[in-house]
């Protein structure tokens, strides 16, 4: 089996076709079926099962599919890589975020990109954590932000810094005695009422600990797990939450929101910048990387993006 054995499986599989895909390849027909033919006689397996609606992939057909995804993705990376190596970095690198990183890095990055690897095509994605480990797990995405590491042990892993979370409220239903800005203790937001995200959330598990250590019950009101919604009802003075203050940054700058950093205890959450160590890291990753940590120590530095260094 060979690397053009495998594209032609991928047509087949994607055109879910023989003829289609032998149109698309630009091969006659017969010759492409006598591939898929070999294919299966090398494996020793059934690949495609043809029906009157097209092929269809065997389990087996799936299994080989997507190795052959990361085989030619591997190769193709691989010739780019020994052919831009005496020239400028150039390709493209996808990025995963999740969406209060992507509120203070996405904008900063992609503008610094564009001007020191000019010839770099970056595409930041944005999306819960969960969906980030697999996206970096699978290929999708090169490189990520996470804020934990279960099940993501065996991902190649830089702590970039620890993001310090904030209490929010709306300026006209400010909660309480201190005034905005200055600290509140986790003790004294035992009767606010809080709209924060689900039981399963990252966030909610941390906030629930630092709770538990203040000898406190949480008055949960409500419950939602997009992030702009949860902003968009504390605003409009429908209850308070906790965040990080990258996250809210646009709408404290907008005057809708105030903040007061929380302490008894401080609460902080990790946040790690990813890659996975099976998949060939390219120069246009590899140079993202290191811009990425550049742009991220200086958003710390001017308190943008509020937090403690590692």
């Amino acid at each position: 089996m060979d690397i053009r054995q495998l594209r032609y499986f991928i047509a087949i599989a994607e055109a879910r076709s023989v003829s289609a895909a032998a149109q698309k390849l630009r091969i006659a027909q017969p010759s492409l079926s006598q591939h898929l033919v070999n294919m299966e006689r090398e494996l020793e397996v059934k690949l495609v099962e043809r029906s009157p609606r097209g092929s269809v992939l065997t389990k087996e057909g799936e299994t080989l599919l997507s190795h052959a995804y990361e085989i030619c993705r591997m190769v193709e990376n691989c010739v780019s890589d020994i052919k831009e190596l005496s020239g400028e970095v150039r390709g493209k690198v996808r990025f995963g975020m999740p969406p209060s990183v992507s509120m203070v890095m996405s904008v900063p990055l992609a503008e610094t990109v564009r001007l020191e690897l000019p010839h770099v095509r970056l595409r930041a994605s944005e999306a819960m954590s969960g969906f980030i480990k697999t996206w970096v797990d699978d290929g999708t995405v090169e490189i990520g932000f996470l804020y934990d590491l279960i099940g993501a042990e065996h991902f190649q892993a830089t702590h970039v810094l620890d993001e310090h979370l904030f209490f929010f409220s709306a300026p006209d239903a400010w909660p309480l005695k201190s005034e905005p800005g200055t600290p509140v203790a986790m003790r004294d937001l035992v009767n606010a009422e809080l709209v924060l995200p689900g039981e399963p959330h990252g966030l909610r598990r941390i906030i629930e600990d630092a709770a538990h250590k203040a000898g406190i019950v949480l008055n949960v009101t409500t419950e939602l797990d997009a992030m702009t919604q949860i902003k968009e009802l504390v605003a409009r003075g429908s209850g308070h939450s906790i965040f990080a203050p990258a996250a809210c940054h646009d709408f404290v700058e907008a005057g809708r929101l105030l903040k007061a950093p929380i302490v008894d205890p401080v609460i902080s959450r990790p946040v790690y910048l990813v890659r996975n160590p099976s998949s060939v890291q390219t120069r246009a990753c590899a140079a993202v990387e290191k811009l990425t940590l550049q742009v991220a120590r200086e958003m710390v530095e001017r308190g943008l993006w509020e937090g403690r260094l590692v």
